[in-house]
């Protein structure tokens, strides 16, 4: 699918506790106040098999995969999701917002993990083709604020954020890179900064590149 003439796909993309989930609902509802329908999603999962496929990353030990098959899992989960629930409602007109999309494989099994970034970008061209988000909003911060805001947050570690800091140290560097060769997409939301002043970054932005 590379046709979209009415809905829009917006990323929120970052390191462990950067304050996506929150973010997500607030620009939702930014969203709908402004006459567009619009849904929140997330990855992996987003669909009902997507969502099994998430069970089996964020859970267990570090261990569990290495990162060739993580890469393989997120894109396999990204497939139903883009598939299931992403294409359909653009299709439809209606405005799709999702915790996390192609990035976070790059900047995690690519950056963090090591694996080749030629094969991720193959992988991407095999599963999800030429379509690519309208918008990327990339928070930021210091890897080890964003991790200890997840651990209080959930009360214990998931499998990612038990991963040593110098792998988040590499996603963070990674997601800036990211930004940077792509600012035509992507923009950088420091996430240190309260939530009402982070929401009214991410409304600017949308405002400036949608007049939404």
């Amino acid at each position: 699918m590379t046709e979209r003439t009415l809905g829009r796909f917006i990323t929120l993309e970052g390191g462990e506790g950067a304050g996506k989930s929150t973010q997500i609902a607030r620009l939702k509802q930014w969203i709908e106040t402004r006459g567009h329908e619009c849904i929140a999603t997330r990855e992996p999962g987003g669909a009902p098999g997507a969502e099994m496929v998430r069970k089996l990353l964020v859970e267990g030990p570090a261990e569990r995969w290495d990162g060739v098959t993580e890469a393989l899992l997120h894109f396999a989960a990204r497939r139903e999701h883009l598939r299931t629930t992403v294409w359909p409602a653009i299709a439809n007109g209606t405005w799709v917002v999702s915790d996390r999309f192609a990035d976070s494989t790059m900047a995690y099994q690519g950056y963090g993990h090591g694996i080749d970034r030629a094969m991720l970008g193959a992988l991407y061209d095999m599963t999800v083709g030429d379509f690519r988000p309208d918008l990327t909003l990339i928070l930021d911060l210091p890897v080890e604020a964003g991790l200890a805001r997840a651990a209080a947050r959930r009360g214990k570690e998931t499998r990612y954020e038990s991963l040593p800091v110098a792998f988040h140290e590499r996603v963070r560097a990674g997601f800036l890179d990211i930004a940077a060769a792509a600012p035509e997409r992507c923009v950088v939301i420091g996430a240190t900064a309260g939530i009402d002043d982070i929401a009214r970054s991410i409304a600017d932005v949308l405002t400036t590149r949608f007049g939404a």
